[in-house]
């Protein structure tokens, strides 16, 4: 039975990593994104509904943790574990790293939702970001932010002026 014929690069340069790894990641299914705000209610026992499609992307067990700017961040599992390991690939001896991961690692849950699609907000991770019982629950791609209204809408107003220059800064930095 004969080989079967493995195609060729059209070029006859061999490709660099580089290359190779972007187009791996191209052709890599990217996951579903979590986006949107909503503004659900918190209830006496710290229970926030999340949006239909946060929970079917979230897919079962997801990790709660402390996150930038007195906000709570919603990890899927596969998610936290990846950003947990890459923290931990610092040096020992950083200061810092090991700093960060103790309050980012400290601080984490793993939750599910309740049947009626509601998740827990452990007592510590409230009193952290401050939440009363209108919160806002934001989608930021892979994860998502859990906020107190409140500090989510001042937060939002106060990051509006200057989005344009946020977006000179960021964008120039991402390969399209």
């Amino acid at each position: 039975m004969a080989e079967p014929i493995t195609p060729q690069p059209s070029s006859s340069y061999p490709q660099s990593a580089q290359q190779a790894s972007a187009n791996e990641q191209q052709s890599a299914p990217l996951p579903a994104l979590l986006l949107g705000t909503f503004t659900p209610k918190m209830d006496a026992k710290g229970r926030v509904a999340l949006p239909a499609r946060f929970r079917q992307i979230l897919n079962g067990t997801f990790v709660l943790s402390r996150g930038q700017e007195r906000c709570i961040y919603l990890l899927p599992a596969d998610e936290f574990r990846r950003m947990a390991l890459k923290i931990q690939q610092a040096p020992l001896g950083n200061k810092a790293a090991r700093d960060y991961l103790r309050v980012f690692l400290s601080g984490a849950v793993e939750e599910t939702t309740d049947n009626q699609g509601r998740v827990v907000i452990p007592p510590m991770l409230r009193t952290y970001a401050k939440l009363d019982k209108q919160v806002a629950v934001i989608g930021v791609g892979t994860r998502a932010e859990i906020w107190d209204l409140q500090t989510w809408n001042e937060y939002l107003a106060g990051q509006e002026e200057g989005y344009s220059e946020l977006a000179d800064d960021v964008l120039t930095q991402v390969s399209w």
